[in-house]
């Protein structure tokens, strides 16, 4: 990095409030999508765990999936936003949305209820024809950090360009999570950074290989910060690349919580030309995984309550990859 784009950093990080690494991806802020104001339904409130965060990540190849077995495009509504009963989940992580399916994940009543949206259209996309995209709950999060300091609040929001074969970048964001040590009486409220990043690295064993250098950069943003999260797609098709997250100091939560466990989130219904394997992670810096498990994928025949054709031949899964939902303690 040269002097110009190193002053060109230093004066993105100060006008925006944000610590910024020094690297080759420049960071592209934009806004969050609040959708419809007005009153939330008591329906849709829920008791939050304040010292604890809950991330969902999953690639969404709904696209691919219709284009081989076609059904009617209302069945995009009702995606993985809930998989099963459970905990529910604050943050959600998409890779490889298409363009139709984000116009039909944003026009969802529920997820405008109940969801900030890191989209608004696929503006931000650029020449992607699929990209990223960030849901937080508005139930755990505030808009902004003037909200208060008894819940967590958003902070920026930027994709950073990283060097990439299939013109791909990582969606970052910073959150202000309510800091422990605030429970003496009289103290000031003080809130930690966490940075959260939506990752969709380069696919397949092409030369040159990008992987090495995007982990490199997206490591270093979360360093600046201090703690967060990194997850998403790494696709890590070759020996070295499942090298890359302790390489650049990053750890790996599946690793540490279930380290006798395979985990495969790709290839696990056994159509896949090539084994099963581990494509899809969640890695953290300064934090405490503390649980973590594989999501199986809808299926596109059941995503239409009303659908009579549950049981034809293309009741298939939405995706080739299995999810992942871990909870962390923040």
């Amino acid at each position: 990095m040269n002097f110009l784009q190193r002053a060109q950093t230093s004066f993105i990080s100060w006008m925006q409030q944000v610590p910024l690494p020094f690297t080759e991806a420049c960071p592209e802020f934009q806004p969050w999508h609040h959708f419809d104001p007005g009153p939330r339904s008591k329906k849709h409130e829920r008791e939050v765990n304040k010292r604890r965060m809950s991330i969902t990540t999953s690639t969404s190849d709904m696209e691919h999936r219709r284009n081989i077995f076609p059904k009617p495009r209302s069945r995009y509504r009702n995606h993985q936003i809930h998989y099963k009963p459970g905990p529910p989940v604050d943050v959600i992580f998409f890779q490889e949305v298409s363009k139709s399916a984000l116009q039909q994940i944003l026009g969802d009543s529920r997820i405008r209820l109940s969801w900030i949206s890191s989209e608004r259209d696929d503006t931000a996309w650029g020449k992607q024809s699929f990209a990223t995209l960030t849901l937080m709950s508005k139930a755990r999060f505030t808009p902004n950090t003037g909200s208060g300091m008894n819940s967590a609040s958003l902070g920026p929001i930027w994709r950073a360009r990283c060097p990439s074969r299939f013109d791909r970048d990582a969606l970052c964001c910073d959150i202000f999570v309510p800091s422990s040590s605030d429970s003496k009486l009289g103290s000031k409220p003080s809130s930690t950074r966490v940075r959260l990043i939506n990752v969709h690295l380069d696919s397949l064993p092409i030369q040159p290989f990008f992987r090495p250098r995007q982990i490199s950069i997206i490591s270093s943003y979360i360093h600046s910060a201090g703690c967060g999260v990194v997850a998403g797609d790494f696709n890590p098709v070759l020996e070295e690349d499942n090298l890359l997250i302790d390489k650049n100091h990053l750890t790996d939560a599946w690793g540490i919580l279930r380290p006798e466990d395979p985990g495969y989130t790709w290839g696990v219904d056994g159509d896949q030309p090539f084994p099963p394997y581990r494509l899809d992670k969640v890695a953290v810096v300064g934090l405490t995984p503390s649980s973590i498990e594989t999501l199986q994928p809808g299926r596109l025949g059941t995503l239409d309550s009303g659908s009579q054709q549950a049981e034809s031949p293309e009741d298939v899964p939405w995706s080739d990859h299995h999810g992942l939902l871990c909870s962390i303690k923040s």
